[in-house]
């Protein structure tokens, strides 16, 4: 009779704080990987926690701070671990402090342990038990007892405990976190099936790594089923194990955010006051061809974003190739393309950009500066915030600038409008909303609503039949779309959170998560001129309704568009985890096709602005 395989040995080593990608990877055997600590900025024990717990949360959503803890005597004070525990238990997920520890010796029948090296400190946490013991490893031998043996080592030692591997063990090498855990963590993994860049399904990213990863990675190696608490998955590698590229990885991530104002903000904010320039010097004739080159440019900035991010240059190489290349390609456009086909090119060509990004599974959308930002540890594939602030008013601004040029050459009616609306909504949903692509179901909702809303516009006159059978398509496709993507086995935002939520509770943890994080991030932006201007431009257009909407007298489907758009960022804001950024993002984008609107106008009469007549001194027409 064949013996029962052994229970492999999964060592975690915590090595001191200042060990490098480079370092690591230098060790032979290795395969390396960046490792994200947690959501923004947590503290070293929380890090721990998370790894133990294979869940984390920002920290602004644990109703209490999290208490000063110690390990006395094997075990944290009850006192303090109780306060640990309640702290977990209000907060609106699932946390299950000392999770990964309690798996390991109630699910392997005892023939695994989960123990610490006294020595190991508060990184002892990660094996604590619910009543907030940590074992040690006292009983066991010197290479470890089979299940998880926490220890603390040098990153001289790790040969030695590479060599040591027998079978299926396992050795995770962990950077100890700062105690401010600002930054992404060196982390590499020894052992069979590990050989090269250090990956899982939660990144998508070759180099990089969740704490809530670990947990996964090791019930795995023991074969153990890994509890539905746990929200990561378990690390596997792909490509060769070059250190070199993990740094690079976490150099471009963590530019990200720092360089959205000098690189965005920057050009956008020349780019008005050279329109505003012209128009003071030159008149109105000059201010319509500013405001026109102004929307396109700022259309396409997210497009040139995504080439940026391929190119990976310097900072002030990015800001000046965004800042000349935007004019540029908005004055190609207006030369090559006249009035409403100027910009339903610009928004095509920017939204198809990144739906062919995303749909082949190219990492460029997460390393641009308009990306999910995966420093922050939130997002790290797909569209983010700032993506659908982005995408989804240009897919129905765009959608409506096209029907206005397309009705000029003798088509365009109202069923055939609704048509284009939900037939372009709905395949933005499908680049943007599946777990498989964009991940993003707050893409899906807001697309849906707004283009319900664009569609009710153009059948205005048409029966009521007809018309809710176009409003109900978008509403239908979403449905389809949930359940495509529990087929392709998307595993992410929209299936994860809402499709396989284990009730009704569950859905309601998720909404109160989104409903608390967006109020932060109003709370957070108080007295942010981004958003007084925001606020600033919904007042104008609310007061001056009529008035804007005279602007796109002759072209109904582009006001349709516009209305959509409005209607998408009022349920992105309500709906979205920073519904603030929606709320500046996508008005910006409002008024700028309000601007643009206006210089198709002229002011009184309907003129297409054009190079050649603005040369001449005369109103373009």
């Amino acid at each position: 009779m064949a013996s029962a395989p052994s229970t492999p040995r999964v060592t975690l080593a915590v090595l001191p704080g200042d060990t490098t990608h480079r370092g690591l990877g230098a060790v032979q055997g290795i395969s390396p990987g960046a490792l994200s600590a947690g959501l923004a900025s947590v503290p070293a024990v929380q890090t721990f926690l998370d790894i133990g717990q294979g869940n984390r949360l920002f920290g602004s959503l644990y109703g209490r701070p999290l208490p000063a803890l110690h390990i006395v005597g094997g075990r944290v004070p009850p006192a303090t671990w109780q306060s640990v525990t309640e702290r977990a238990r209000d907060a609106p997920a699932d946390i299950v402090p000392g999770l990964l520890a309690t798996t390991i010796r109630t699910e392997s029948h005892g023939r695994a342990v989960a123990v610490a090296d006294p020595l190991a400190g508060l990184a002892g946490l990660v094996v604590v038990d619910p009543s907030g013991r940590v074992r040690g490893d006292g009983d066991c031998p010197a290479g470890g007892c089979p299940g998880l043996n926490l220890v603390a080592a040098e990153l001289q030692e790790l040969p030695k405990l590479i060599a040591g591997l027998r079978g299926e063990d396992l050795l995770i090498a962990l950077e100890r976190p700062p105690p401010e855990a600002g930054r992404l963590l060196s982390v590499g993994i020894a052992g069979t099936g590990f050989d090269g860049l250090l990956v899982s399904d939660s990144t998508r990213l070759p180099g990089l790594v969740l704490t809530t990863d670990i947990g996964p990675t090791v019930l795995e190696r023991l074969g153990i089923a890994v509890p539905a608490e746990m929200s990561g998955s378990p690390i596997r590698t792909e490509g060769e194990a070059e250190s070199a590229e993990v740094a690079a990885l976490e150099g471009r991530l963590i530019e990200v955010r720092p360089r959205r104002g000098p690189v965005i903000g920057t050009s956008v904010l020349v780019w008005i006051a050279l329109t505003v320039l012209a128009a003071a010097l030159l008149g109105p004739r000059a201010a319509r061809i500013g405001l026109a080159l102004l929307a396109l440019s700022a259309i396409y900035l997210p497009a040139l974003l995504l080439l940026t991010a391929a190119l990976e240059p310097s900072e002030w190489l990015e800001a000046l190739i965004v800042g000349v290349s935007g004019p540029l390609l908005a004055a190609a456009t207006l030369a090559l393309l006249r009035g409403w086909a100027a910009i339903a090119f610009a928004c095509g060509a920017t939204v198809v950009a990144y739906a062919i990004d995303v749909v082949v599974g190219s990492p460029l959308t997460a390393l641009s500066l308009m990306g999910p930002n995966p420093a922050l540890g939130v997002r790290f594939y797909g569209i983010g915030n700032e993506l659908e602030a982005t995408v989804a008013p240009l897919v129905l601004l765009g959608t409506g600038a096209a029907l206005v040029a397309w009705s000029r050459r003798g088509s365009g009616s109202g069923p055939t409008a609704a048509l284009a609306f939900g037939l372009a909504c709905l395949l933005a949903i499908v680049a943007f909303a599946p777990g498989r692509f964009g991940a993003d179901v707050g893409a899906a909702i807001v697309l849906a609503v707004g283009g319900a809303v664009a569609a009710a516009m153009v059948l205005a006159e048409a029966r009521r039949r007809t018309l809710l059978l176009v409003v109900a398509a978008p509403l239908v496709a979403l449905g389809a779309l949930a359940a495509a993507d529990l087929v392709l086995g998307g595993d992410a935002h929209l299936s994860r959170s809402v499709l396989e939520a284990g009730g009704f509770d569950e859905v309601a943890q998720v909404a109160e998560r989104r409903l608390r994080l967006s109020a932060a991030s109003f709370q957070n932006t108080l007295g942010s001129p981004f958003l007084l201007v925001a606020v600033g431009l919904i007042v104008a257009a609310v007061v001056c309704r009529q008035r804007i909407a005279s602007w796109f007298d002759g072209a109904r489907p582009a006001l349709a568009g516009f209305v959509g758009a409005g209607a998408a960022i009022v349920i992105g804001t309500l709906a979205n985890d920073s519904g603030v950024l929606l709320l500046m993002i996508g008005t910006g984008f409002l008024a700028l096709f309000a601007g643009f609107a206006w210089a198709m106008r002229g002011g009184e009469t309907s003129p297409t602005p054009s190079f050649r007549s603005f040369r001449r001194g005369q109103p373009p027409s």
